[in-house]
């Protein structure tokens, strides 16, 4: 695996994450990360200084640690099942895709299976 690798890109991510790491975390993203919550088209989070403004808060919880429950690799998408413990009270469960370009995330979609869906417009 190189160190291009997509797999190995997030890898060094959750890392840094982990180890609470805000120079080495950074340092995987593009400078113009973009960063979505879905179902929300609008992007939670534009740039690599937004990105570290987020992350500092995050990295202040002395029990902040995310294990991957799963994994698939497919081209340049990693697509991780995640449990995140360190935020709140529960454990938060989510799904992200990162996109790997050039050895950096360029963009991320993170999905949390227990926030429904807005309502739509009703079916008729």
């Amino acid at each position: 695996m190189s160190r291009d690798d997509p797999a190995a890109v997030v890898q060094r991510q959750l890392e840094a994450y982990n180890a609470r790491d805000l120079e080495r975390f950074a340092a995987t993203y593009a400078d113009d990360i973009t960063i979505y919550r879905l179902p929300a088209p609008q992007p939670a989070i534009t740039g690599k200084a937004r990105l570290r403004e987020v992350y500092t808060q995050r990295f202040a919880s002395p029990n902040l640690h995310a294990e991957i429950l799963s994994r698939i690799v497919m081209g340049n998408k990693v697509i991780d099942h995640e449990r995140v413990v360190g935020i709140g009270e529960q454990p938060l469960e989510a799904v992200a895709v990162y996109e790997v370009v050039g050895g950096l995330i360029k963009s991320v979609w993170f999905f949390y299976p227990a926030e429904p869906f807005p309502a739509g417009p009703a079916k008729k």
